[in-house]
């Protein structure tokens, strides 16, 4: 006998999780067998780019100040105490948070007064009748272009919309927690003398820039300038978000560049941008779009790109950058489906959505800050690694799919001229930092409960489970992220915490009370947005296993070959892979995927990271050495690809130059771990919606014609994955399988065609020969 589960018992769920909220340890209370696990401090820099930052503003004791909640305001954050404090301690600390640094009052004037303004202006004056005149139009023309880029603080309405805003976060989340040890890291390095502090952020919402400058501003660090990206908006929200610290892009960047006046635009934006820089307010950037993740978007590259020529001209003499991770349990604004907006939002439909989100509850929120780095340390040591750049799709894909062998051999790949311009030195550099730094910000965000209870429940248990399973499953995976120095955003016990990540999912799941049994069975409902939220939940997953998820993709790429040519299919612990062709199929799909998807540095080679994958796939017993013996051998192609340096082939002497020929050869077979059943299948799982979606846009690539705007070209596979079956594809999956192929030589933008404000990429065909 069984029945559905009311709703009330999500409520209690929720109820339980209220509880853990207001007291958050700084170890994880959930009740796996004899075990208790300290979180690790998030957020390193890189040691390889940056080893002097590495050993700066950190200190071992930071790990163990716990947590605190920014939505949590009492009398102690204020200077007063008594019974009418505790009453109005949100309005009496609001009124003391201090804004630190501000735009000067000559801005206007000091921009006209930026060389490179006045050049602009004097070539656009020179030799004209009324000069005077023509100047002073300029002026009003630089003044509307900084009117519309940012405005004045207004204190009065900043500090009325923070208190309305710590109100309504308070009601929107359980709780907003923040690690007390990364902010006194940051808090550190504000303090350093002349340098100013930029943020740059993940973006999984568009209340993420309010969220950030409110969290700045509550904790010390003065009002931060929030860029904003494609968010079209009306111009009365344009005016309220720049009275509270917005910043606005003048028009896109291509669209300045070829309009008559562009020039004018961006050295107005770059004047602006050096003088906040000076005045050491707080920036902040979004390295990508709300509904493209894991993609560097292009208002992103515009700002990083005059970060980088403002360092280089001077302005400033360095910049810390500061990596931020931003996690969910339930995004906000779940709505959008690419990257653009058809009507402007205006401040009605965002009170209106702001009363809708009040209605329910989104669980925990829950912000990192990385360890900050130095801009002119990264440029200065410029460990640009041109490895992740090769081979053409049409030898990667059947590597993937395990139908061909791919030929190494071959050196006909994209060839990617050299140039030595100031113009392609910087796109260079622009890309390394925006890649290295979604990196950082994509691997120091914590992992939620919806998360690791969607990635069960889309990749291991795809139609229902009992309760007790999927708590034993929830601390296994659990066990597994935190032994990878991975944090989590929550505490609490067991069984409170699946509860709390099914009420959050209970649009998706049906629970049902098995009396005999005195358990719980889940089931997952069968609709495409059921697999959409799932998926999208348990995303964040994947830069924690993506070195065992390719090397899973890998293994099963070589036993899909293996397979024509054994007839029956042999138990796989019975067949040995050689170490040559599993380093072989890692390569390719580490060539294929971005390096922000896998949570991977850019600045690590190719090769380190397929020793890497390996490495941990000996270490999570999937795999295990052995001797050659009599097993079932993997190694179906000749050995075309050596992965030994070329001068260890020269003949030095004749004793050694056999050395390369006669050394060990190593061999592998599969494992399958006892404590961690189905582990191999639940590693393939993770990437399959990635890989899938790359196979069908082959497909695409083959039935429409080229070249085109690469904007239409985003929108047409969209709709193509739709209509072939995957409905609701999601954007940041479309805008990363663009960027792959053009990394890969597949599309390329085509230069031969009329400048145009918009990218046009054109494919090269696979049947071309190539020169």
């Amino acid at each position: 006998m069984s029945h559905a589960i009311p709703p009330s018992l999500y409520l209690s769920a929720s109820f339980q999780m209220k509880a853990w909220v207001s007291d958050s340890g700084r170890r994880v209370e959930v009740f796996i067998p004899s075990r208790r696990w300290l979180r690790p401090l998030m957020g390193r820099c890189c040691q390889a780019c940056t080893p002097r930052s590495w050993d700066g503003f950190y200190h071992a004791h930071l790990s163990s100040l716990g947590f605190r909640s920014a939505t949590w305001v009492t009398e102690e954050d204020t200077r007063y105490r008594g019974w009418l404090v505790r009453r109005i301690c949100c309005v009496l600390a609001i009124g003391g948070w201090k804004v630190l640094n501000n735009t000067p009052g000559d801005l206007l004037e000091r921009v006209c007064r930026n060389k490179r303004v006045q050049d602009l202006v004097a070539s656009k004056t020179r030799g004209c009748r009324g000069e005077r005149k023509l100047q002073q139009q300029c002026k009003e023309k630089v003044l509307g272009i900084l009117a519309g880029i940012q405005a004045p603080l207004c204190l009065p309405i900043l500090r009325l919309c923070c208190w309305a805003l710590l109100r309504f976060l308070s009601r929107l989340f359980l709780s907003v927690q923040l690690h007390r040890g990364q902010l006194e890291m940051v808090l550190k390095a504000a303090r350093t003398p002349s340098v100013p502090l930029v943020f740059l952020s993940t973006h999984k919402s568009q209340l993420d820039g309010l969220l950030l400058s409110f969290l700045l501003f509550s904790q010390g660090l003065g009002v931060p300038r929030v860029t904003v990206g494609n968010l079209n908006c009306s111009s009365c929200l344009r005016a309220l978000l720049g009275c509270l610290g917005a910043v606005f892009l003048p028009t896109t960047v291509e669209q300045a560049l070829s309009d008559h006046d562009g020039d004018l635009p961006v050295a107005v934006l770059a004047s602006y941008l050096e003088e906040v820089l000076r005045s050491r307010q707080p920036l902040v950037i979004f390295l990508e779009e709300p509904c493209a993740q894991w993609h560097l978007s292009s208002p992103a590259r515009a700002w990083l790109a005059l970060l980088y020529r403002a360092m280089q001209d001077s302005a400033v003499p360095d910049i810390l950058l500061v990596p931020v991770g931003i996690a969910y349990d339930c995004t906000p604004d779940r709505f959008c489906t690419n990257g653009e907006s058809a009507q402007p939002l205006s401040l009605g439909a965002c009170l209106w959505a702001a009363c809708r989100a009040l209605c329910r509850c989104f669980g925990c929120a829950r912000v990192d800050l990385a360890q900050p780095f130095s801009l002119q340390e990264f440029v200065a040591k410029s460990l640009i690694c041109h490895s992740s750049m090769g081979k053409p799709l049409e030898e990667l894909l059947p590597t993937i799919l395990g139908m061909l062998h791919p030929d190494y051999s071959r050196a006909d790949g994209p060839v990617h001229r050299m140039t030595t311009s100031s113009e392609a030195e910087e796109e260079m550099m622009v890309t390394k930092l925006g890649l290295h730094a979604l990196t950082d910000a994509t691997v120091c965000s914590a992992v939620t409960a919806v998360g690791i209870t969607s990635a069960l429940l889309l990749h291991k248990h795809r139609k229902c489970v009992r309760l007790s399973q999927l708590m034993v499953d929830f601390a296994w995976l659990l066990e597994e992220t935190l032994l990878r120095q991975h944090d989590v955003s929550f505490s609490g016990q067991l069984r409170a915490l699946v509860l709390h990540s099914l009420a959050l999912l209970r649009d998706h799941v049906t629970l049902y009370y098995l009396a005999p049994f005195g358990d719980i069975v889940v089931v997952v409902k069968d609709s495409a947005e059921t697999q959409w939220e799932l998926s999208h939940h348990s995303a964040q997953l994947v830069p924690i296993f993506a070195s065992e998820a390719v090397g899973a993709c890998a293994i099963r790429a070589l036993l899909l070959e293996l397979l024509p040519f054994v007839g029956e299919a042999p138990c796989p612990s019975s067949i040995t892979f050689s170490e040559d062709e599993l380093h072989q199929k890692i390569l390719a799909l580490l060539q294929l995927l971005p390096p922000s998807l896998l949570g991977l540095k850019p600045c690590q080679p190719l090769d380190c990271q397929s020793q890497d994958v390996l490495d941990k796939l000996m270490l999570c017993r999937l795999l295990e050495a052995e001797e050659e013996g009599e097993h079932y051998l993997c190694d179906v192609s000749s050995r075309r690809c050596s992965r030994t340096s070329r001068w260890t082939n020269l003949d030095f002497s004749d004793s050694d130059n056999d050395s390369d020929d006669n050394h060990c050869k190593r061999f592998f077979r599969i494992c399958k771990p006892k404590d961690s059943p189905g582990f191999l299948l639940f590693f393939c799982h993770l990437l399959s919606p990635v890989l899938v979606t790359y196979v069908r846009a082959v497909a695409f690539l083959e039935q429409h014609n080229w070249p085109q705007p690469e904007a239409t070209c985003a929108s047409a596979l969209q709709q193509f994955l739709a209509k072939d079956g995957l409905e609701r594809p999601r954007w940041s999956l479309v805008l990363s399988t663009l960027q792959s192929f053009k990394n890969i030589g597949v599309s390329v933008v085509d230069r031969s065609l009329p400048p145009s404000p918009r990218a046009v990429l054109e494919v090269t065909p696979p049947t071309l020969p190539r020169c």
